[in-house]
């Protein structure tokens, strides 16, 4: 795989799996944009302020990249904002905690997709998305993980990455005459200094005996982002170490 010469725009860059995603991109010489409301030191990504959950500052961000860049070539959905109360058991959440984090997560997911997909269109050359979900978009999920731990799993969680799963579909199937590919990569649990019951509960149930790391992640989406997945539209990647076939 080789970047040079392509603009690659991704979000929640300083996070977890987002870190991981600009590494790896920065090895095979993209030009990186990481799109996030903290900034983390990369060797060579190029940090740009933006709120995804605020329509205004997506327009200023995408502006940005394009007065400097003149191209954008790629787009990771990468950013995983949610409220404060994420994770309170389904009987305890508010009807304006669900709305709220349905828009933060899915809607905003949504503009800057369309946004970008606009100057893509534009450019007439092609380009790829990648959206990152999640097992839990995929099958329901297993309480008997968090048995022995205060861990819960966010009722909205499901909706959400089932939601961009089928909406990375949508895209894939409107785009592709257009030479635009969008794809989907959807993590098992990736490890985050978790409960010690709760990771030995989830690597008990993995075929590979582990939990994820975020350099698991990294090399699907860039392969997805790369022109060795050309012909390659509308798929969700599932990187579990096998959670989801047992």
């Amino acid at each position: 795989m080789n970047f040079e010469g392509k603009v690659i725009l991704v979000t929640g860059g300083s996070g977890l799996i987002g870190k991981a995603i600009i590494s790896q991109l920065e090895t095979l010489k993209a030009t990186v944009i990481n799109l996030d409301i903290v900034e983390h030191p990369f060797e060579k990504a190029v940090y740009i302020h933006c709120d995804i959950t605020q329509p205004d500052s997506v327009l200023r961000a995408l502006e940005r990249v394009m007065r400097i860049y003149g191209s954008i070539d790629g787009l990771v959905n990468n950013a995983y904002p949610r409220t404060a109360d994420w994770g309170v058991p389904f009987d305890q959440i508010s009807h304006e905690s669900w709305r709220k984090n349905i828009d933060i997560q899915l809607n905003s997911t949504f503009y800057i997709t369309q946004q970008v997909l606009a100057y893509i269109v534009e450019q007439d050359k092609g380009g790829a998305v990648v959206n990152i979900a999640s097992i839990y978009g995929v099958v329901g999920n297993d309480p008997s993980l968090y048995l022995g731990t205060e861990i819960t799993t966010p009722a909205a969680y499901a909706a959400i990455k089932g939601g961009i799963i089928n909406f990375t579909k949508y895209l894939a199937a409107a785009y592709g005459a257009k030479g635009i590919r969008i794809n989907c990569v959807s993590p098992g649990g990736i490890w985050n200094n978790q409960d010690p019951q709760f990771v030995t509960n989830y690597e008990n149930r993995v075929p590979l005996g582990r939990m994820g790391k975020p350099e698991d992640i990294s090399p699907s989406v860039c392969f997805l982002l790369d022109d060795g997945a050309r012909y390659i539209t509308g798929q969700n990647l599932v990187v579990d170490g096998g959670w989801t076939i047992i």
